[in-house]
């Protein structure tokens, strides 16, 4: 079977060395990972996220480009640039972080100290 490239979305707690901002409990992270399959996929985003000192909690599966498309979903050209990379270099691509807050008040917190 061919490689594909699938989007992910994962969820990491936190641990020292994880690079996210002061006073955020996780993230969520969209992912861009090859595999023949989706599980393989998974496998190889778990363990590059380990391997940054991320402690991944969750994962969520939106499938292939096809099955996205299939399903209605909005796919725009820079997406699309970074799945064809993945693809090309076999690679997981992280294309978004959003830190999660326990409130809004450690959030503008969080913020101001990654512009400081």
């Amino acid at each position: 079977m061919a490689q594909q490239v699938y989007t992910l979305l994962i969820e990491v707690g936190r641990s020292k060395g994880d690079g996210l901002p002061k006073g955020a409990t996780g993230a969520g992270l969209v992912c861009y990972a090859s595999g023949k399959d989706e599980a393989e996929a998974v496998r190889e985003a778990v363990a590059i996220l380990k391997q940054a000192e991320m402690a991944p909690l969750d994962v969520t599966g939106y499938g292939t480009l096809d099955e996205r498309l299939a399903e209605g979903h909005e796919i725009g050209d820079d997406e699309r640039d970074l799945m064809a990379r993945a693809l090309a270099e076999n690679a997981v691509i992280i294309a978004q972080v959003e830190p999660f807050f326990e409130d809004a008040k450690d959030a503008a917190k969080g913020n101001a100290e990654d512009r400081g």
